[in-house]
C-alpha cells in the first residue's frame, strides 16, 4: 500500500487532530495509508528547541517513508503557502517521490493581488515594497508550481484525481 505525507498549515487549526484523523480516513477511502505529522509521538516536555528537533526529525523521517506528498497550498499568513510545507515539498521533490497541491481557488499568482496591491510598471507588476510579482500563469512560485501537479479543490479532490492517474 503506497503511503501519503499530508503535508500542510492543517497542523495549526485548533481541531488539527481531527482534521488529521479525517484526512488519513480520506485516504484509507482510496486505498493509500495517510502519515500526518501531528501522529508522530514527540515529548513536549523538553526545551523549545529540542522539540521543534524532534518534531523536524519525525517530519523527514515520514517523507522519506512516504511514496506520495499531498500538500495544502492555500496561502497562509498571507499570499503565500505556508513555509513548512513548501520546504516539505522540496524535499520530497529532491528525493524522488511524487508531490501534489490543492488550492481552494486556481488562480493566477498576480491576481490573488488587488489593485491597490499591485502597481504597474515598464516591466511588470510591483507590490508595494517595489518587489517585482511573478507573473508566469501558475497559482503560485514557479519552483512550485513547476515541480508537482496542483489541483482546485481539497484533498478529497486531489485524492480523486489520483485514483485516476
Amino acid at each position: 500500500m503506497k503511503k501519503i505525507y499530508i503535508a500542510g498549515p492543517d497542523v495549526f487549526e485548533k481541531d488539527s487532530i481531527e482534521i488529521g484523523k479525517k484526512l488519513v480516513q480520506l485516504c484509507a477511502e482510496y486505498g493509500y495509508e495517510g502519515l500526518y505529522p501531528l501522529d508522530n509521538v514527540v515529548d513536549f516536555s523538553q526545551e523549545k528547541q529540542k522539540i521543534a528537533q524532534d518534531i523536524f526529525q519525525a517530519n523527514v523521517a515520514m517523507i522519506q517513508k512516504a511514496d506520495i506528498v499531498i500538500a495544502n497550498l492555500n496561502q497562509f499568513r498571507g499570499k503565500e503557502a505556508d513555509s513548512g510545507t513548501v520546504w516539505e515539498c522540496g524535499f520530497a521533490y529532491g528525493l524522488g517521490k511524487k508531490v501534489y497541491g490543492y488550492m481552494d481557488k486556481k488562480q493566477d499568482y498576480i491576481e490573488s493581488f488587488s489593485k491597490d496591491e499591485k502597481f504597474a510598471t515598464s516591466d511588470g507588476f510591483v507590490d508595494e515594497n517595489g518587489l517585482f510579482i511573478e507573473d508566469f500563469a501558475y497559482p503560485i512560485n514557479l519552483m512550485l508550481a513547476c515541480s508537482m501537479k496542483i489541483v482546485e479543490g481539497d484533498f478529497a479532490t486531489l485524492l480523486e484525481e489520483l485514483k485516476e492517474e
